[in-house]
């Protein structure tokens, strides 16, 4: 006879600790993982911490057998994203199983039954807690870590999601771009062109005017990525809050705005891979593993650009390959083996061609799953 499944929802201060320490006992023995900082868990799921839950709510679940967690996942009721689109979708995320159909199954029908309570006639993730936030499930690509703020997962979990219904909503793609190939010659030539004939500006941002920078970059992402799919609009609290974590941990050389005639037109931000570092300490932030993360992130050898914007009346310019040259020879200049760019929609073609004229190849590959409650 079937052990017996028990779901619970997180109340309790207990239960939570158990929530975020979970994923040590699944990944234990895989030397991909990165282990998440337990500190920055904790401040995830507070909500007076957190300005996502500002316009969501959240419940967390934990699946139970034999008085031992087997499982976790997060429902997620993100009023930002239904006014925006005028639907009703809820969202999973956090999620974690072991290999057991029985177990995964009675955690998404309790994120399902709480979302339907919530008026929601679908589910969508997974999602930690949105699209600006780590997303998407691992498909292709098990063979190295991710990089920072991207997700990673065992390969069956792809077994469990779609085995319970799900089916692909968007696929979000990874590539990796290596700094010893030499900048395609068409590239170098589209981007003294656009700097030329556009009279483009492009600059590094100043840290030391750091909330101007901000609106700056403000304006042009909500324009830039208005029309993608699943774009979710952030409050100003949470852009701010996001843009002072980024601030933490930029190059300034790597964070780069483009200009033309004084209008912010384009921008692009790319960070130290800081899981190299964060692999080195599990979770803790101890004085030890204090001083470990500071050396350790000395030491870190690639990158990640995860951003590249580009306001609606200013593309179609050749204003990509400039910013990706840019990058490229910074990258290169202070001593970076490469980075992955990521991540870029299934569908976006400009993007992806532009990356790939310059070197990049596909080596993740990351999925959205929907289901109709």
């Amino acid at each position: 006879m079937a052990e017996r499944t028990d779901i619970h929802l997180v109340e309790n201060r207990r239960q939570l600790s158990e929530f975020i320490r979970f994923p040590w006992k699944i990944y234990r023995a895989d030397r991909y993982w990165v282990p998440p900082l337990i500190a920055e868990q904790k401040r995830l799921f507070t909500p007076e911490k957190n300005p996502f839950y500002g316009h969501a709510e959240v419940a967390l679940f934990l699946a139970e057998r034999v008085g031992e967690t087997v499982g976790r996942i997060a429902a997620i009721v993100n009023r930002a994203h239904n006014e925006f689109y005028g639907d009703k979708t809820g969202f999973f995320g956090f999620f974690e199983s072991i290999d057991d159909k029985d177990v995964s199954d009675r955690l998404f029908e309790a994120a399902g039954e709480w979302l339907r309570q919530k008026g929601m006639d679908c589910m969508r993730g997974p999602m930690n807690f949105s699209t600006n936030e780590a997303c998407g499930l691992l498909v292709e690509g098990f063979d190295s870590s991710p990089v920072i703020m991207m997700t990673y997962n065992p390969a069956y979990y792809i077994r469990l999601v779609e085995g319970n219904g799900f089916y692909k909503a968007k696929d979000l793609l990874a590539f990796w771009l290596g700094t010893s190939q030499p900048i395609p010659e068409r590239v170098l030539k589209i981007a003294q062109k656009v700097s030329q004939e556009h009279k483009v500006c492009l600059r590094t941002l100043n840290m030391k005017r750091f909330d101007e920078e901000v609106e700056r970059i403000k304006l042009i992402y909500n324009q830039a990525w208005s029309r993608n799919w699943g774009f979710v609009p952030m409050s100003d609290e949470e852009f701010y809050q996001t843009a002072k974590d980024l601030k933490r941990i930029a190059v300034p050389e790597l964070a780069l705005l483009a200009e033309i005639e004084g209008e912010p037109a384009a921008f692009s931000v790319t960070i130290p891979d800081l899981n190299q570092a964060l692999k080195k300490i599990d979770g803790r932030l101890d004085p030890i593993s204090l001083v470990k993360l500071l050396w350790y992130s000395r030491k870190v050898t690639q990158l990640r650009l995860m951003l590249l914007g580009i306001r609606a009346g200013y593309r179609r310019r050749g204003i990509d390959s400039l910013l990706y040259t840019e990058t490229f020879k910074a990258a290169k200049r202070l001593g970076y083996i490469g980075g992955e760019i990521s991540w870029i929609l299934e569908d976006n073609t400009l993007i992806i061609r532009g990356i790939e004229t310059m070197g990049g190849r596909l080596y993740k590959r990351y999925r959205i799953y929907d289901k109709r409650l």
